[in-house]
């Protein structure tokens, strides 16, 4: 047991196996390939087990076929935020990873790279989960108890890269450890809402076996399940569980809001407050260990302070117009009439802060640097609204600096936030038209958080109010109506959790993703010329299968 901790202690630092895994995986077809260098199910004894497991969490490095690829990881879904309202493809211009421009314009075609991808990627954590499970099931070196728990850790890890394929593609295969061949399956075997319930199933389980906390950071533990769950949930519009396992979440007590927004952008606060479901990351050695899906992303920054960054996976203005609040320190629900942009410092309406701890804006703190058109890759074709939340102050001891990829620090990836989960259970109290002052409260309660953290003494600056006029306000009890409050929370979500890669599939959950995108297209369109043409249809909303895996499966996929 002990070599067992002592592995699993170092599971999301070290992708164990990882060699292994590229040989079982480089070849474009995952599921009808029979895998070389891998172990067979004899070869699995106890330590075989305890590696595998730990090879499993591995996974969610998402660094394990290359730097592109790394873009369409199982950890970030940035690339699918680029299909929304909130965010561009960003970098040096259209061309450059031209799949994504496409992506980011509505033009969804079955041989797009980022398709494919995620297909590889997912399948290729899938079976790794799976084989673990079927390793420890078999293990004698466990207790009983020891072992239903690591199993359901791998059961959890499995629902995650599921759901993921769940909400991004139409048609996949669906397979758990007991199936033998899994290049035998069909891409039609079950529909969308048999493989939500196994999904649901799993996590369920897995709620009422694990421990409410690990040893070791990074290991699931039930809340894990149950705010993944409640994610699900939110898909697939079950709104009274998603209430009750969100509920599970903050009834825990084990989580609380950040005191200043700043805080999650501080390794120094790894593993604490809001960090539910958090990837572990480090700069202290290999490359490998770097949270690549958001470094390559990284500000151009003047000074090369951070290294001169690809500058991926810029805000949009429409996201940032989000922001403007009106002057009883609201947002606008149903937009603005002036017509005004919020861009430079000097704008005089209202804001929200959390503006200036998400973007880049021209005239304002970075970490207390000044940002500057020279922080912008590509200025006249993008714009300025570089993303911050990944990347620490350049001076942090935490940060490697000057390094690809560039901005790499010990940051962790938080998959999923406390305020997430809280947002989580008051929009299913509001979609049931029930309690609907519990779910003012959990929004107001993170509206405080927003306001309080307009503080020029808190370190580094990101925020100043002697140039910005900051006002964020909470929801009073007057008017509060269903309606309003559904306008209201899927306001907070897009404010809190913005270019946390979770905007689009809000959309395509809500049913407003064709209407939404069709409408940005023309908006933003004024400012990004290459949105010419742009249209999402609802055919479009999912990703077919790859073209080339369709193409090596036969008829398992047609």
């Amino acid at each position: 047991m002990n070599n067992f901790k002592n592995n699993i202690k170092n599971a999301i630092f070290i992708a164990a196996f990882a060699a292994m895994g590229a040989a079982a995986t480089s070849c474009d077809d995952l599921l009808d390939t029979k895998p070389q260098g891998v172990f067979t199910n004899e070869q699995i004894g106890d330590e075989e087990a305890v590696d595998l497991m730990t090879a499993a969490y591995a996974t969610l490095l998402n660094h394990y076929f290359g730097n592109n690829e790394s873009f369409a990881g199982p950890i970030n879904n940035w690339v699918f935020d680029v299909r929304s309202d909130d965010a561009l493809k960003g970098g040096d211009g259209v061309t450059m990873e031209g799949y994504m421009h496409q992506l980011e314009v509505g033009n969804v075609q079955s041989d797009n790279d980022i398709a494919n991808f995620k297909w590889r990627n997912n399948y290729f954590s899938i079976s790794r989960c799976n084989t673990a499970i079927r390793g420890l099931q078999g293990s004698s070196a466990l207790s009983e108890t020891d072992r239903k728990s690591y199993i359901a850790e791998m059961k959890t890890l499995r629902a995650y890269y599921y759901f993921d394929m769940l909400r991004i593609f139409q048609k996949f295969p669906y397979f758990d450890e007991t199936v033998a061949n899994p290049s035998e399956c069909r891409a039609d075997q079950y529909t969308r809402e048999q493989i939500a319930g196994f999904i649901k199933q799993d996590l369920r389980d897995s709620y009422e076996v694990l421990p409410e906390s690990q040893e070791q950071v990074g290991r699931f533990n039930r809340y894990v399940a149950a705010a993944l769950l409640a994610r699900v949930d939110l898909f697939t519009s079950d709104w009274a569980e998603a209430e009750k396992y969100a509920g599970y979440v903050i009834a825990s007590n084990k989580y609380k809001l950040y005191d200043n927004f700043l805080d999650m952008s501080k390794p120094e606060f790894n593993n604490t407050y809001e960090s539910v479901l958090a990837i572990q990351f480090s700069s202290a050695n290999s490359p490998d260990q770097y949270n690549f899906n958001n470094c390559l992303n990284c500000t151009w920054s003047e000074g090369n302070l951070y290294g001169n960054g690809d500058d991926f996976y810029l805000g949009s203005q429409n996201l940032v117009n989000a922001f403007r609040t009106d002057e009883t320190g609201l947002p606008y629900l149903d937009g603005t009439t002036d017509g005004l942009n919020v861009d430079h410092a000097d704008f005089e309406g209202n804001v929200d802060p959390r503006i200036d701890f998400t973007f880049g804006r021209i005239g304002m703190p970075w970490r207390s640097h000044t940002y500057n058109e020279k922080w912008c890759r590509n200025f006249e074709l993008y714009g300025q609204f570089s993303g911050k939340k990944p990347y620490p102050a350049p001076e942090s001891p935490y940060v490697k600096p000057g390094i690809v990829p560039w901005g790499a620090s010990s940051l962790n990836c938080i998959l999923i936030r406390y305020a997430d989960v809280m947002l989580m259970k008051a929009e299913a109290l509001i979609e049931q038209n029930k309690d609907l002052d519990e779910a003012r409260t959990l929004i107001n309660q993170i509206r405080a958080k927003a306001n309080r953290s307009v503080d020029p003494a808190y370190a580094p600056i990101d925020c100043n109010p002697q140039i910005a006029s900051y006002l964020v306000r909470e929801y009073p009890a007057t008017g509060w109506s269903q309606e309003y409050a559904r306008k209201a929370v899927r306001m907070e979500r897009r404010l809190e959790l913005a270019m946390e890669g979770l905007r689009w599939f809000d959309l395509v959950r809500w049913g407003v993703a064709v209407e939404t995108m069709n409408a940005y297209y023309v908006s933003e369109g004024k400012i990004r010329t290459y949105y010419a043409g742009a249209n999402l249809s609802e055919d479009e909303i999912f990703l077919p299968i790859p073209v080339n895996q369709v193409d090596n499966a036969g008829d398992l996929y047609k």
